[in-house]
């Protein structure tokens, strides 16, 4: 069962999509069935919005899978025999993996820098409010 949940998943959510349609014509019931297991688990992604982590860990998730499948030790690749060509190879993905971290921080500078840009117009706009009621010690003097 569950080689069979990990080859949907590889194949994606038109692939549960078209099980589900055909778990209905073939019985109705079994079609809620695999229809309340999409919700459930969350593969169809109801109720989510911009769960940006969930989709990245699915991909590693994903991606260590096929290089398990391919002979690959976690990120490591066998050699292709040819030196000059691995040095390149391995410096090119260091190289690629560095600028995927650098572009991360940017992201993150990038919202910390709006976040704080939207909360100094907000608090601008609470001072520039004009009060309804006058402040409680205009009365005294």
């Amino acid at each position: 069962m569950s080689a069979m949940v990990e080859r949907l998943d590889d194949l994606g959510r038109p692939a549960w999509i078209a099980l589900m349609v055909l778990a209905f014509i073939v019985f109705w019931p079994l079609g809620m069935a695999v229809l309340a297991y999409l919700i459930w688990s969350g593969r169809m992604a109801c109720g989510r919005s911009g769960d940006m982590t969930r989709w990245q860990r699915r991909m590693a998730d994903k991606f260590e899978r096929k290089a398990e499948r391919w002979g690959m030790q976690g990120r490591a690749y066998a050699s292709t025999g040819n030196a000059a060509f691995d040095e390149y190879r391995s410096e090119m993905l260091r190289r690629l993996e560095d600028e995927a971290t650098e572009f991360r921080d940017y992201l993150e500078r990038l919202r910390k820098a709006k976040d704080k840009a939207e909360f100094d117009q907000f608090m601008a706009d609470r001072r520039n409010r004009p009060s309804d009621s006058p402040p409680p010690d205009a009365g005294r003097s």
